[in-house]
């Protein structure tokens, strides 16, 4: 099956959630592990949608939890594709906590390692990624350091999955 490269906006996902008594952790804050389950979550349904096939975490490699969230507040998780190699793309994942009025407070920002898999349960190559507008331009080349960054860790002993290399 010919896979369509495709723009960021056409793999763009939103997600919300109400913070309920179950996601609370000792302390009275979501926990975070539910946060992480959330954002991995949403960073497959963005890489599904680019890719048009399944897709694996192949790593987290930078998640900053800024600030707590509370009983009954509203989560809203948005997340997009900022980087495509061959077979791995680069997903963010931004979390806020959206106030009655419908400002938003960023939480949280983690990146994700998304693999496309074939039928096979192997890597597949990827649809390219379509740059539109500036700010498509320059998440990529944020994306491209942070790669480079990934790579001499990798090179330093620090290993994170890369289905390109």
């Amino acid at each position: 099956m010919d896979r369509k490269d495709k723009t960021v906006a056409e793999s763009k996902v939103e997600t919300f959630h109400i913070i309920m008594p179950s996601d609370m952790n000792d302390s009275g804050r979501l926990f975070g592990g539910t946060l992480m389950c959330w954002i991995d979550e949403v960073a497959g349904l963005v890489g599904r949608r680019h890719a048009q096939m399944n897709v694996t975490t192949g790593s987290v490699d930078n998640l900053r939890f800024l600030r707590g969230a509370y009983l009954q507040d509203m989560i809203v998780m948005c997340g997009k594709v900022t980087h495509v190699g061959n077979k791995s793309m680069e997903v963010k994942v931004e979390t806020f906590i959206e106030q009655p009025d419908g400002r938003r407070d960023l939480i949280n920002r983690a990146y994700l390692t998304m693999v496309g898999i074939d039928e096979e349960n192997q890597p597949a190559r990827l649809p390219r990624l379509i740059l539109e507008t500036e700010e498509d331009k320059e998440e990529w080349e944020r994306a491209e350091t942070r790669r480079r960054i990934r790579r001499q860790q990798k090179a330093d002993g620090f290993h994170f999955y890369d289905a390109d290399h």
